[in-house]
């Protein structure tokens, strides 16, 4: 017989834990992303997913191609084309058409798009910490090493 799942019981099977930790994964993903699109709109009139693009180009400074920004984040161009359009009416971003190919565009933050992710990312950076300062430092290496290269599926290439 199976013990009860909720109170931790040493003769929790293996597969049973891992199924508890999958759900406490992403109830509290889902509760930190939550805090942090209402932080993003109050603090700065902005969403989560437009945060998201804005710290893919801030990692590719000379500028990355609209399908290398879907990829990176893992959405369609048509999700992305949005927000780009956005941010370039914004002046955050520019989008310049690529060398002899008139097809392909390459978009990049503007100086003032830099600035704007910079202090959005400073401020992002403090609310994670505030949001897991519960969680023991010596865990927290743990438990990105545990995460970052032990699955089996679905690793993230794009760290």
């Amino acid at each position: 017989m199976v013990a009860n799942v909720d109170q931790g019981i040493p003769g929790l099977s293996a597969s049973k834990a891992r199924l508890k930790l999958w759900i406490q994964l992403l109830r509290n993903t889902r509760s930190i992303e939550t805090e942090i699109r209402g932080r993003l709109r109050r603090e700065f009139n902005e969403t989560l997913p437009r945060f998201d693009v804005m710290a893919a180009l801030y990692k590719n400074p000379d500028g990355i191609m609209m399908s290398g920004l879907s990829r990176v984040l893992v959405v369609s161009n048509g999700n992305v084309t949005g927000i780009v359009e956005r941010l370039v009416k914004d002046q955050l971003a520019v989008r310049s058409q690529r060398d002899g190919d008139r097809r392909t565009w390459i978009i990049r933050l503007t100086t003032a798009g830099v600035e704007h992710f910079e202090m959005m990312a400073n401020l992002h950076e403090q609310w994670i910490d505030e949001l897991l300062q519960n969680i023991d430092p010596d865990h927290v290496d743990l438990l990105n090493t545990q995460l970052s290269g032990n699955l089996k599926y679905g690793q993230d290439k794009h760290d």
